[in-house]
């Protein structure tokens, strides 16, 4: 198959071109840079030249495809609102251009809209349409795309890790370099759940191959690590003190962090590994903060 790819030169996406390539599979890759396209042209991949916010360009990816994997994302928090409204484009595009056919289109999401109360793990088949998390738009034309017959799913991700990257955990990393301690909010028992990169890569191929349109997939191995014991395992790695910030301090520390920060995002993925006969195999995120390189 010809898969476009989108985001195929970022953290996530990359390591999905690659997999398919690995896999006999012909990557269709999303870049507007000369870097981005040398480093397609070296694993083998097509390049296609366009943005993700270049709507024709997407239109014309697609358009060129048996399937579609839509990975891509501006992870600048000071626009994220805007950056969603983005995405929900994006896969409103892409959808479009698969009308009428069977060609699997993945988009990805996050766990956090599979949350139906406190405490309790995100679950594939639970959705709010009143989410308030801007991320709700792409599911949301997701799931009209599917009831107007495409073949859409959805990847939800939890923080996704290896030695070198870890989500949202990376920039608790850099936050705690400038500032000489790793902190946590309150007791620090709120969770978030991971996944270790190879083991979400599975997932996205496995949810081309299904091609269930309309289908949820968690790429979660680890229903949660509590903040606290990610912020001790970064104040390890950095030497550092590892201190608990009040609530009402929180927005002063950690600034954009400071909803995540505060928030229990546990996930399940027990449903994905029995639909898709997946079983993760990767190390989890505190084998990988202790392997990683603090200098």
């Amino acid at each position: 198959m010809r898969i476009f790819v989108t985001g195929a030169t970022g953290f996530l996406g990359s390591a999905i071109a690659q997999e398919l390539i690995d896999g006999g599979h012909q990557v269709l890759g999303l870049t507007r840079s000369e870097d981005g396209a040398r480093s397609l042209a070296a694993i083998g991949a097509e390049v296609h030249r366009g943005d993700v916010e270049d709507l024709d360009s997407l239109r014309r990816g697609a358009g060129m495809a048996d399937g579609v994997i839509h990975t891509a994302f501006n992870h600048d928090f000071t626009r994220f609102a805007a950056n969603c409204e983005a995405d929900q484009q994006a896969v409103e595009a892409m959808g479009t251009a698969l009308l009428g056919s069977q060609r699997p289109l993945v988009v990805t999401s996050v766990c956090m809209l599979g949350t139906s109360a406190p405490g309790k793990p995100a679950t594939e088949d639970y959705t709010n349409p009143d989410h308030p998390s801007p991320r709700n738009a792409s599911e949301l034309t997701a799931i009209a795309l599917a009831q107007r017959g495409v073949h859409v799913s959805v990847v939800r991700l939890p923080q996704v890790h290896t030695p070198v990257k870890q989500g949202l955990v990376t920039n608790l990393i850099q936050l705690a370099r400038e500032k000489g301690v790793s902190a946590y909010v309150g007791d620090g028992l709120n969770r978030w759940a991971a996944v270790h990169l190879s083991d979400a890569v599975r997932v996205y191929v496995l949810a081309m191959q299904k091609n269930v349109a309309g289908s949820r997939y968690h790429a979660v191995d680890e229903e949660g690590i509590s903040l606290r014991t990610i912020a001790e395992t970064i104040g390890r790695g950095l030497n550092v003190p590892v201190k608990s910030i009040a609530a009402e301090e929180a927005p002063a520390h950690f600034d954009w962090l400071s909803p995540f920060v505060s928030r229990d995002m546990p996930a399940s993925g027990a449903l994905t590994q029995e639909r898709l006969s997946w079983q993760p195999k990767g190390p989890g995120l505190i084998a990988d903060l202790e392997a990683m390189n603090y200098r």
